[in-house]
């Protein structure tokens, strides 16, 4: 077996444990920390794959921007009084061990059902190689230039308003 084989299983084992954290944890605080270990695990197994372009991605937009409004919704709520919210009760600790069940049937259906390792490697040789990252890139900054931008300004104005939102009067935040 060789480095890349061995890293990819360890960063494999990485976020599993970190995704079934995310739904195990009582602390919200927790489970979106363990979330980001998730989306930054899932992008160094990108740059295993030789993905360098989605391991960017993958840690540009969702590592970076979505769990950032993640923490912003979490700031709205009291953790105080939410936190009974996340307890472990009957109904609650069912739909987690029923969630870890279908990831656990999603997995060994992956692995017993999927393609061989031979079979995918001819399929990826007879693959015509396209540069979809320059094609994406003229799309996004040439031609859709006002959307990019409209799009980062919102959510700058989403970030102000929840923190304005917290910290205002009657807020879960508030300054007394």
């Amino acid at each position: 077996m060789s480095v890349d084989a061995i890293l990819f299983w360890i960063l494999t084992l990485v976020v599993l444990v970190s995704a079934m954290s995310v739904i195990l944890m009582t602390n919200p605080i927790y489970s979106a920390l363990c979330l980001a270990m998730t989306m930054v695990g899932v992008a160094a197994i990108f740059v295993t794959l030789n993905a360098y372009f989605l391991a960017g991605v993958q840690l540009i937009v969702y590592a970076g921007a979505v769990m950032v409004l993640f923490v912003m919704v979490l700031m709205l709520f009291d953790l105080k009084h939410e936190l009974q919210s996340f307890s472990r009760g009957k109904f609650t600790g069912a739909l987690k061990i029923g969630s870890v069940g279908i990831l656990a049937g999603l997995i060994v259906g992956a692995v017993t059902i999927g393609k061989s390792l031979t079979e995918v490697k001819a399929v990826a040789e007879n693959a015509v190689v396209v540069d979809t990252t320059k094609i994406l890139s003229q799309n996004l900054f040439l031609k859709n230039i006002f959307g990019f931008e409209a799009l980062g300004v919102l959510l700058l104005v989403i970030a102000v308003g929840t923190v304005a939102l917290s910290r205002s009067k009657g807020g879960t935040h508030a300054r007394d």
